[in-house]
């Protein structure tokens, strides 16, 4: 071998050395996971073996609410899983919800998924994956139960604030950068929920309802992706039924579309409590059962039935082995056979702690900013007031599966206080109480969070009017945002509205912060108040993330990763009356218009428009064009245009492409997300940017030909920093 690369040399001009070398270990490197995947095989298949069927079966459900039992004279270890999409849950019992009461499971706790979504930075993403990866190594773990990647298509799911955005692309880009990083660290995700759980209402019974045009173009792409881009090791199969099926037993989903178009060959594991039978959904695909609150495992349907219907000639022997085939090539993947080789594992880190900062920072979105209240310059003002029960409520420990143990969290009068107190008064006041109440798959405990609390106000509009400038914290808290209900409304709950117009009336400096994961109506707030910044569920670091954006220490450069309607019936589920369905069936009529591709085709102006987001400084965009004026089918589009940051402060723009197939004779939407970019930019900087797409992305689903299809003939090209504020079009043309 060496005398031929010897000789190979020779005949090699000297500025191709790199490439011939980079490409022979690029070879050789290939050549190797072949290799290594073929070993792997044959431990798989040798330990299969030697297996006896209820040892098989063991491996196909949970041993208890969190772990999956191993099978210690063949070397194969138990099976930890834990919840947590934006940090490792705290311990449970392993036969009860209860937590344990260690005192070592504190974790880092990031800004929730729609947060995260709102950075528009995938770099941000895989960070916040490899802090999740080292956690759950540090903490035992092998299985870490997220990403959350459902369509938000209503403003009232309760789980919106978990599942990113309304766009596939956006999903996918953030997912994939998240899978990949996390994955790294020797833990497999389990992306969630497979499939169309857009509800939480009758989630456990509900059945789907929609076009395959509208499954493969808005529902599926972020599944796809964190598949074949991002190698998900585990997939979660959702409670509600689709098209007449359970999710957990669906041979469309499961087999033709998740196993034999992506090529998924890991596990398939139910959300808990989502098996509901033993022969069809181990026909079907499914992997593994978890989380009932049956006492005897032995008794559930990947268990002792399995092992009957096995028996009886009712589920082949080889559908078993590659149940467990699947198993352990996630422990394979993993690591878990070779535990020296495997990642230890980090706790709470600085670093870690910087980067849940950076998300919550770099998360926020600045609605509105008349006559530029903010940045608020704490050295030239002598008191302030802070107002509301946000201002001082933490939310890290809450929203059911995603609550997190945080190590500590900071919030916002904490730590405005803490960075400003020296020198500002600071007044707070209530402002508002909390009057709603949680239960467990009800939301009849919203029904008395609408009381105007008059005493509160009038204390919050007396320390308005003794400060300069008033900070109101508003928003949701974790019984509105959370799993197993959705809300009732859009509406600001506890009175806010009127609270946000006395104090505003009182001291027009107002600033409105809103805390929140879902849309919430603010139609009755943005012309009375000239501020508004959006901070989401900002994490551990919440506090210190909004106190540097409100003093300018950070520039916002969040943008919304869904719209934000003037009204609810504005939405298209509501608009249609198909949310959250009747007699256990909801009808997805509004088909492929989801979010903005509805409000953008229907001339439906929004409250907020989705991408949309303002800075402290301001943004150029110019020269913008395409690499050719016509181009074919398997091609690729290269577009370019120069941004410029024209003010004064550092910060980012996320430039926004979009797509339009304005001639086609088959309903398309007004325009879709095709690319993006997030620019960090100094005060006068100027970038050349260049966004790729193929051609092939440009396809829309026939449905008569079951196949994606390129229409020919003149697209539109737009590049904005908003689906609604579009500065530079081009036309380019398909042939």
């Amino acid at each position: 071998m060496i005398v031929v690369i010897s000789k190979l040399k020779i005949m090699i001009k000297p500025c191709c050395h790199v490439l011939f070398f980079t490409l022979l270990a690029v070879g050789a490197a290939n050549a190797q996971r072949i290799q290594d995947d073929s070993r792997q095989k044959e431990k798989i298949r040798s330990l299969i073996s030697r297996m006896t069927l209820q040892e098989k079966v063991s491996l196909l459900h949970a041993n208890s609410k969190f772990y999956v039992s191993g099978i210690k004279r063949l070397g194969i270890p138990e099976l930890a899983l834990s919840d947590g999409p934006h940090g490792v849950r705290a311990e449970v019992n392993r036969n009860d919800w209860a937590y344990s009461g260690w005192t070592t499971d504190s974790a880092t706790c990031f800004p929730p998924g729609t947060a995260l979504a709102a950075t528009w930075n995938p770099a941000l993403a895989y960070k916040q994956g490899l802090v999740l990866g080292e956690e759950a190594r540090f903490r035992k773990k092998d299985v870490l139960l997220g990403p959350g990647i459902n369509i938000i298509r209503s403003p009232l799911c309760g789980r919106n604030f978990e599942y990113m955005s309304e766009d596939p692309l956006l999903i996918s880009k953030m997912a994939v950068a998240y899978i990949k990083a996390l994955q790294s660290k020797d833990v497999a995700v389990s992306v969630k929920h497979w499939i169309a759980n857009n509800q939480e209402t009758h989630r456990d019974s509900v059945d789907v309802q929609m076009s395959e045009r509208a499954l493969r173009e808005i529902y599926l792409p972020g599944f796809k992706a964190a598949v074949t881009e991002g190698g998900a090791y585990t997939v979660m199969a959702a409670y509600n039924k689709f098209r007449g099926d359970w999710c957990s037993e669906n041979e469309y989903l499961n087999r033709q579309i998740l196993r034999n178009e992506f090529g998924f060959k890991g596990v398939l594991m139910t959300d808990w409590a989502a098996a509901h039978t033993t022969v069809k959904a181990a026909l079907s695909g499914l992997d593994l059962e978890m989380g009932t609150d049956i006492k005897d495992y032995n008794q559930w349907y990947f268990a002792d039935p399995l092992i009957k219907a096995v028996a009886e000639g009712k589920v082949p022997l080889s559908v078993v082995d590659e149940k467990v085939e699947h198993v352990l090539t996630v422990m394979f993947k993993t690591k878990m056979f070779d535990e020296s080789k495997r990642e230890k594992g980090k706790m709470n880190t600085p670093e870690h702690q910087k980067a849940a900062y950076n998300s919550a920072a770099e998360a926020a979105v600045l609605l509105q900013n008349k006559g530029g209240l903010l940045p608020v310059n704490f050295d030239k003002i002598k008191s302030v007031a802070i107002v509301g029960d946000n201002a001082t409520r933490k939310h890290c420990g809450a929203g059911l599966s995603s609550e997190i143990k945080a190590l500590y969290e900071i919030s916002p009068l904490e730590a405005i206080k803490q960075k400003f107190g020296a020198k500002v008064k600071i007044n707070f006041a209530q402002g508002y109480d909390k009057q709603s109440s949680f239960k467990e798959g009800s939301n009849a405990g919203q029904s008395n969070s609408n009381h105007v609390d008059w005493k509160l106000i009038q204390e919050a509009v007396k320390v308005a009017r003794e400060s300069e400038v008033v900070i109101i914290f508003g928003g949701l808290n974790h019984d509105f945002d959370t799993e197993s209900f959705d809300r009732q409304n859009m509406d600001l709950p506890y009175g806010q509205e009127v609270l946000i117009q006395e104090v505003a009336k009182a001291n027009p400096n107002t600033a409105v912060v809103i805390v929140a994961g879902s849309p919430v109506k603010l139609a009755g707030i943005v012309n009375r108040v000239p501020a508004i910044l959006w901070s989401w569920y900002g994490g551990m670091e919440a506090g210190n993330a909004v106190a540097d954006l409100l003093s300018g220490k950070v520039n916002p450069s969040g943008k919304l990763p869904f719209t934000i309607p003037v009204a609810l019936d504005q939405s298209p589920a509501h608009a249609l009356g198909n949310f959250p369905g009747m007699n256990l069936k909801v009808n997805y009529e509004e088909d492929i218009l989801v979010g903005y591709r509805w409000f953008d085709t229907k001339k439906i102006q929004p409250q907020f428009p989705f991408g949309y987001g303002l800075s402290y400084t301001a943004f150029a965009i110019d020269n913008f064009s395409a690499d050719k004026a016509i181009y074919k089918k398997d091609d690729v589009i290269r577009a370019k245009f120069v941004v410029k940051n024209t003010g004064t402060r550092y910060g980012a723009e996320v430039l926004q492409l979009y797509a339009s197939d304005p001639a086609s004779p088959v309903l398309h939407p007004e325009k879709e997300l095709k690319a993006f970019e997030k620019i960090f930019l100094q005060p006068g900087e100027i970038k050349t940017v260049e966004l790729s797409i193929k051609v092939a992305d440009l396809a829309y689903y026939d449905e008569t030909k079951k196949a994606w299809k390129v229409e020919t003939g003149q697209f539109a090209l737009q590049l904005g920093n908003s689906s609604r504020n579009i500065s530079k079009v081009i036309n380019i043309s398909i042939e």
